[in-house]
């Protein structure tokens, strides 16, 4: 999976103390990319935009 060029922000409902965080990358055309702020190497997940938008849709609803 290609990130070059990925545009990384920590989500705002993470922790600054070493908890629970995730880096959101949406700049890219076509896929929203997720990964863990603790273990950037560990693994990406991707995401077509409108998957994305319902997920974020649904965690506001249910947090």
């Amino acid at each position: 999976m290609d990130v070059t060029g990925a545009n990384w922000r920590k989500s705002t409902k993470s922790s600054g103390n070493g908890g629970s965080c995730v880096e959101v990358a949406d700049n890219l055309p076509g896929r929203v990319f997720v990964r863990d702020t603790k273990d950037r190497d560990g693994g990406t997940l991707a995401f077509g935009p409108s998957a994305w938008r319902a997920f974020v849709n649904l965690a506001k609803h249910h947090h």
